[in-house]
């Protein structure tokens, strides 16, 4: 994913990857777009702590997207294409 993300390479959206933020070690973070990219695999299905980290995370004024390991394994242009779609949505 970082592959795809990095020198703006998703359209002119600047991303940063491992950053620390509180408690919270975010995957994938576009500070200009408030937005959160977490990419994770099935020990995050229906977690409470991801749903916590959420929670805090918009109380700061950010949004959060989830994408399974597998989707950007195998459909990494359509994760890409999603994450684009929802940026226009805003």
């Amino acid at each position: 994913m970082w592959r795809l993300l990095r020198d703006r390479r998703l359209s002119t959206f600047k991303f940063r990857r491992q950053v620390p933020f509180k408690n919270y070690i975010l995957d994938f973070v576009c500070f200009e777009q408030s937005l959160v990219i977490e990419i994770d695999g099935s020990q995050h299905a229906e977690s409470q702590g991801d749903a916590a980290r959420e929670a805090a995370l918009a109380a700061e004024g950010f949004w959060t997207l989830r994408y399974w390991n597998n989707d950007v394994l195998q459909q990494p242009i359509s994760v890409l294409e999603d994450i684009l779609a929802k940026l226009a949505g805003r």
